[in-house]
């Protein structure tokens, strides 16, 4: 297997009236040679995402640990990363039941199965061209727009969600239930049945992002990196660094700084 290298991943920013329903819309287009494998590892943003390719179509919930995806051949898939309060408005049920895992977006059913073949449609010819990758998307911002309207509980997720990534003060669960004027046990069933996690999961996964960026960009003080996001000591750092992701902030460090730092180790979006 390669050592990691990256596709190229074409972005496109949602339209702005869907600003609190998407986040992010992401075309990765792969051409790999025979016989190789490349293995991408991402550790992402706490969001469900609708991801229709040339090769399946599914709805994924919000992954814990790191995502490794394993490319080969020639493909291209389209994702759209929804906002935190959105994803169980598409999937119609608690995401809770899909932590680490994802269904077919044909179990959805409409409007979302028929946006499979739409999709396929109009990126098959070319998927690298920016005109098909926009009107393809449009397809999915279409969808949203006519059946998915955010609620109360689901902006306050989105608040939520951006207050502790945006804020490396909030290290703590009654912080974030003080700031918000909810008690801890609200905040814990809310983020449960919206997200499939835990609020402290949260708070310890903005952390693991912001150590994750900062060891792709070579950080080499792994004491101060860790007294700098809170933790106790480097042990406890590199004790839930490797929970998460399977590696040690060193052995992390050392892979990711290797590779194209485009998208390996690190995905807000």
């Amino acid at each position: 297997m390669q050592g990691r290298p990256t596709p190229p991943v074409f972005r496109h920013e949602p339209a702005a009236d869907l600003a609190d329903r998407v986040r992010h819309i992401w075309v990765p287009v792969w051409d790999i040679p025979a016989g190789q494998e490349w293995e991408q590892h991402v550790l992402n943003y706490p969001c469900c995402q609708v991801v229709i390719g040339s090769d399946y179509a599914r709805f994924y919930g919000v992954v814990r640990g790191l995502s490794r995806v394993t490319l080969a051949g020639r493909g291209w898939v389209l994702g759209v990363a929804l906002q935190p309060g959105a994803g169980w408005l598409v999937a119609g049920r608690p995401v809770s039941r899909l932590t680490d895992t994802w269904v077919d977006l044909h179990d959805l059913g409409m409007p979302w199965s028929a946006l499979i073949p739409a999709v396929r449609s109009v990126m098959s010819p070319d998927p690298t061209d920016p005109r098909a990758q926009r009107r393809a998307a449009g397809l999915i911002e279409d969808a949203v727009r006519a059946h998915i309207k955010l609620d109360q509980e689901g902006a306050l997720v989105n608040a939520i969600v951006d207050a502790v990534e945006g804020d490396p003060e909030l290290l703590r669960v009654d912080q974030l239930a003080a700031l918000f004027a909810v008690t801890e046990r609200s905040l814990q069933r809310m983020m449960a049945r919206r997200l499939g996690l835990t609020p402290r999961w949260l708070v310890q996964r903005r952390r693991l992002h912001e150590a994750a960026d900062r060891l792709r960009r070579g950080e080499t003080d792994l004491a101060g990196l860790a007294a700098y996001l809170g933790y106790a000591d480097q042990a406890h750092l590199s004790r839930d660094f490797k929970a998460v992701t399977g590696e040690t902030p060193a052995t992390f460090r050392a892979t990711a700084t290797r590779a194209d730092p485009a998208t390996l180790g690190l995905s807000r979006g």
